[in-house]
Parts: structure tokens; C-alpha cells; sequence
């Protein structure tokens, strides 16, 4: 019988890391303006990409970027939370998985105002942008670009 026992423990284990190592994504919440369209869209390309989004619509994106530590200078139309990290803007889904595989000690990504060309802000224009990280104590670093 404990050998049963051992041999089932051992394939809900062996079947949670076999699940957890085949893509499973950490939800995301995110904060947006009940307003804007573009937000959605983002929310759109994150659920197209295999996240599950929560989405909380709040009129004081302000005072969730403050208590999220985003510099005022990156700061965007909407913000999220993930596995520990703020994401704010329109950062594309792969920047968003490099972090989260990488895992470097910063509070986030940003991507600063809203660029044309940038996941949610497709209107058939290309703005150049960059996807930068930031820490709460104002340190910023580009992370990847986007021409």
C-alpha cells in the first residue's frame, strides 16, 4: 500500500513540475482607465500571448503608479503587476517573458508614453520606442529597442 502511496505522490509531483515547465504563465492584474481603448488592446496582446489577465478599471491611475514605484519620467496609460514585477505601458509580451526568465534585480519594465506601433497602440504607424527597466530608487536602463 505505501508504495502506491509513494508512486502516486510521486506523479502529482512529477505532473505539477511537467505542467509548470510547459508554459504555464503567472497571472497578471492590471490597472487601467475604464476609458481606454488602447489599455484593452494591450490586455488583448497579453491574453493572445498566454497570460491571464485581471483586469481592475480605477479612475487614480496616479495613485497606483505611485505605490507601484514608477518614476514619474516612464511613466504610461496603464500599469500591471506580475510574479513581483510592475509593467508599465505598452510593453510587448517577449520583453515581458525575458524578464520573468532572466529574473534581474529591478521593480520593472516600462515602455514611457504611448508609442504608434507598440502592442495595443497598432494604428498603422511605427514610432521608434525602448523598453527600459527601473528600480524604485529612479535607476533606468534600456532593455531592449524597438526601431
Amino acid at each position: 500500500m505505501k508504495t502506491l502511496q509513494l508512486v502516486i505522490a510521486l506523479t502529482l509531483i512529477l505532473g505539477a513540475s511537467l505542467a509548470a515547465g510547459a508554459g504555464e504563465r503567472p497571472a497578471m492584474v492590471v490597472w487601467k482607465s475604464p476609458w481606454c481603448g488602447c489599455c484593452g488592446n494591450w490586455v488583448k496582446h497579453m491574453e493572445h500571448s498566454g497570460y491571464t489577465v485581471e483586469v481592475k478599471e480605477v479612475e487614480d491611475l496616479d495613485a497606483v503608479k505611485k505605490t507601484a514605484g514608477v518614476p514619474e519620467s516612464l511613466q504610461s496609460c496603464h500599469t500591471a503587476r506580475i510574479d513581483g514585477y510592475t509593467i508599465e505601458g505598452h510593453v510587448p509580451a517577449a520583453d515581458i517573458e525575458r524578464l520573468l526568465r532572466e529574473r534581474p534585480k529591478v521593480d520593472g519594465l516600462a515602455v514611457p508614453g504611448m508609442p504608434s506601433g507598440s502592442p495595443g497602440m497598432e494604428n498603422g504607424e511605427r514610432d521608434p520606442y525602448d523598453v527600459v527597466t527601473f528600480t524604485r530608487q529612479g535607476a533606468s536602463k534600456v532593455y531592449n529597442s524597438y526601431k
